[in-house]
């Protein structure tokens, strides 16, 4: 994918992301913020049974999470959580520079370059740790 249509998908996602919105206290809440910076986005998850049911969010954030937001939610509603954990896996091998299944993460390779930046990669992962840390909850 070139560097233009990276550009396009990032800032659709961040000018029109999905389901930005509060949801109700059917769904499983979970915050993830970056100390450094003015990101703090709060990750709601609807759970039916083992898949995810829907991904909500609301919160302030700078272009490459609320995108990175967008995106993931995308391409995790549907998904077992098995399946969810195993996309965030190759997201962050991917944000770490390491071999990572690109067919996997359809739209999420967008970010592949983020490793080169330690602190853009903090953006763009801090809506995989939230909804990583509410499907490990949910295993409880």
């Amino acid at each position: 994918m070139d560097q233009e249509t990276k550009r396009e998908i990032i800032m659709e996602n961040y000018m029109h992301p999905v389901n930005r919105r509060r949801s109700d206290d059917s769904y499983h809440k979970t915050n993830t913020a970056n100390s450094s910076c003015i990101d703090n986005i709060d990750i709601y998850v609807k759970f039916k049974n083992d898949v995810i049911d829907d991904i909500t969010f609301e919160g302030e954030a700078c272009a490459i999470s609320i995108s990175a937001t967008s995106i993931m939610i995308n391409n995790l509603i549907g998904k077992t959580k098995d399946e969810a954990l195993k996309y965030i896996k190759e997201f962050y091998n991917m944000t770490d520079g390491k071999e990572y299944d690109g067919e996997l993460l359809q739209e999420g390779i967008v970010y592949e370059d983020i490793y080169k930046q330690g602190n853009r990669k903090t953006c763009a992962t801090l809506p995989f740790r939230g909804i990583e840390k509410a499907i490990l909850e949910s295993l409880k």
